[in-house]
Formats: C-alpha cells, sequence, structure tokens
C-alpha cells in the first residue's frame, strides 16, 4: 500500500484519467474514519470500494492526480 497515495486520497485528493473518464476519490463524508469507503467512477458508474481497493485501482490503471470534471480538484 502506498502511504502518499493514502495520504492524498485520505485529504480529499482526486486521481483519475480524462482520457478513460476515470476516477478514485475518497468522498467528503468519509474523511477522517477509520475504515473510510472511496469512489470509483468509470462513465456514468459509481461503485463504492475499499482503501485498499482504491488503491489497487489506482496502481493498475496508472491512475494520476487530476481534477473531476465535477468536483475539481478535491472531493472537500
Amino acid at each position: 500500500m502506498s502511504v502518499l497515495q493514502t495520504s492524498q486520497l485520505k485529504s480529499g485528493c482526486i486521481f483519475g484519467d480524462l482520457t478513460t473518464d476515470e476516477y478514485v476519490y475518497m468522498p467528503a463524508s468519509e474523511l477522517g474514519l477509520e475504515n473510510p469507503i472511496c469512489v470509483y467512477e468509470t462513465g456514468a458508474i459509481r461503485d463504492d470500494v475499499t482503501l485498499d481497493e482504491a488503491l489497487r485501482l489506482i496502481r493498475i490503471r496508472s491512475l494520476r492526480l487530476t481534477s473531476h470534471p465535477r468536483l475539481g480538484e478535491n472531493s472537500c
């Protein structure tokens, strides 16, 4: 598990790929919780994922820090 990416997710940063329309982020309502749930969006589909799964998706999909079309640069 990447400590830096975990910290970035927990501070509201959004990872994504504008070309494939994929995004992973932690909603503001989950910040500070012991076992937070993250969101994985692809197109019009939104799925809840664990923090570990969010980190795995960031790694295997090569998602980078980005701006979300609706949320902007931060989910807070």
